[in-house]
């Protein structure tokens, strides 16, 4: 930091570097938090509430830390609304989602699926990505000022600095949730889809536990869970 010529300068410094360090640490908290938000869903007519007897969630992902973390967290959340969910982590190998399935594949894994007690899947897939850039503007902070004379007007005026504004780059995540009535007709399966944007997820475990909060919410709207409080 470039030293002033004066106390008064060395104060007026540091209160104008605390201001900028306050403003910068609330610009990083907001940034790190990430937000979920609902975009659209549709619901089967002929569903009004999903009792499926044996629910496995599975989430499409390599990342096997990310797939445990989020399944983990739904299962638990149907649970605590009288579902009997399971994770698929650890029904299926670590391989099953890491790996292109054939329909004859996946075909014959809902039929394994139905001999162990499954009637249904809750699915979720990220279906797109968007790279978003928005500009934020500098703000100028007047701090006072007197025309009396010149040393009183410079000493007012030097405690008055510009904010630059900067780019903030960022990604939405295009997310879909789908709950599948496996032993139906498969023109009749899907129960229930809903459509949801992550917007610049910072760590996994706070983006699992809002995008699942977002999804058994949104359930209990449309009336096919149970409302827990």
């Amino acid at each position: 930091m470039e030293k002033t010529a004066s106390t008064n300068f060395d104060i007026n410094s540091k209160s104008g570097t605390m201001k900028k360090i306050t403003f910068i640490i609330g610009l990083l908290i907001l940034s790190s938090c990430s937000s979920t938000k609902f975009v659209d869903s549709w619901k089967s007519q002929e569903t009004n509430k999903f009792e499926p007897e044996k629910l496995l969630v599975v989430g499409m992902t390599d990342n096997l830390t990310a797939r445990k973390i989020f399944e983990e967290e739904l299962k638990s959340s149907f649970k605590r609304r009288n579902i009997n969910a399971y994770e698929s982590s650890i029904v299926f190998d670590n391989t099953f989602t890491s790996s292109e399935k054939s329909e004859e594949e996946i075909d014959a894994m809902k039929d394994e699926l139905i001999a162990d007690g499954f009637d249904a899947i809750a699915i979720t897939a990220i279906i797109g990505v968007d790279d978003k850039r928005d500009y934020q503007p500098g703000q100028y902070y007047p701090m006072g000022y007197s025309w009396y004379r010149f040393g009183r007007y410079y000493f007012r005026y030097q405690r008055m600095y510009y904010d630059p504004g900067y780019y903030n780059d960022y990604r939405v995540y295009h997310v879909e949730t789908s709950i599948y009535n496996i032993k139906e007709d498969k023109d009749k399966s899907l129960i229930w889809v809903g459509a949801f944007d992550i917007v610049d997820p910072s760590s996994i475990s706070a983006t699992v536990n809002d995008y699942v909060e977002k999804i058994v919410r949104q359930l209990e709207k449309e009336g096919l869970v149970d409302r827990v409080d």
